[in-house]
């Protein structure tokens, strides 16, 4: 494989774009908005500047890296990929309609995936004429910087799709973990029920926010607080993952705190809002 689609500029999507374009790929970066895909790029740029402040790539290579990725508007730009990454907003609606365009635009021997946090790969990929060529390719974020990528088998994704993903996701210098289509597969299935436990403890008034943050870093180890995380990603992200949850996995353990309802009700989303369980002025 050497040419890749990524549909979506944002976070995720440059992200994905930047690391099959520093491993060698030509990429092709789909966006609704040019104004999206010239953030996107400005942002790869941005990222690969510091990779080379930080040496982990030589001076020269960001022109090499930024000459192998095309920006376009029309998800026919895929139609030569061998391969194509769908990073869109996390709504099932608007990813059923890109992968019912994608499985007609593309070649029909192309694998179809799709970067979703918890939605279903099985759902996806029955929107197409190819559910055994379409599977989830999980990256973390940030995309450049983090290790794991969580490969998603659908009901009917062929053995050879998911020996392909696996591959090309060791080929991109990530460890690639197979895992089976449950909602929130193992990354939020595990990861969002304790960034809800910790909501909750704020809202009974068990600890403030820093001080569930410092148990749980000083504590447990952890990088960073499971509130302040939950800041990072954004409220709203992890509240529509644990909907799919609950509603998927009917169990009331994974029910939404009602403080994250109020707060993304009030907007306050975290990092990208500038107010979440803490301020970023």
């Amino acid at each position: 494989m050497s040419h890749v689609g990524v549909v979506g500029a944002g976070t995720m999507g440059n992200g994905i774009a930047h690391v099959f374009a520093q491993h060698g790929w030509s990429v092709t970066l789909i966006d609704v908005s040019e104004a999206a895909l010239k953030q996107g790029v400005d942002a790869i740029k941005g990222n690969l500047e510091r990779q080379v402040k930080k040496g982990t790539i030589a001076p020269e290579a960001p022109a090499a890296i930024l000459g192998r990725i095309a920006s376009a508007t029309a998800l026919e730009a895929a139609s030569g990929a061998e391969l194509v990454v769908e990073a869109a907003t996390e709504r099932p609606d608007l990813k059923f309609e890109i992968f019912r365009t994608l499985d007609r635009v593309t070649s029909p021997d192309a694998i179809l995936a799709s970067n979703t946090s918890s939605i279903s790969i099985t759902e996806i990929a029955a929107k197409t004429k190819r559910p055994a060529q379409v599977i989830g390719m999980h990256f973390m974020n940030p995309v450049p910087v983090m290790q794991l990528v969580e490969v998603i088998r659908g009901h009917a994704t062929s053995d050879a799709t998911t020996q392909r993903t696996l591959e090309v996701a060791k080929a991109l210098g990530k460890t690639p973990v197979e895992v089976n289509d449950y909602p929130g597969f193992v990354a939020n299935r595990i990861l969002m029920p304790m960034l809800n436990e910790a909501m909750f403890a704020v809202m009974e008034g068990v600890a403030t926010p820093e001080a569930v943050d410092t148990v749980m870093k000083l504590g447990m180890a952890h990088p960073m607080g499971p509130l302040a995380l939950a800041d990072f990603i954004g409220l709203d992200v992890c509240l529509a993952i644990l909907e799919v949850m609950h509603q998927g996995l009917g169990d009331p353990k994974y029910r939404p705190c009602p403080l994250l309802r109020k707060m993304v009700a009030a907007g306050h989303l975290g990092r990208k809002s500038g107010r979440g369980f803490y301020s970023y002025p």
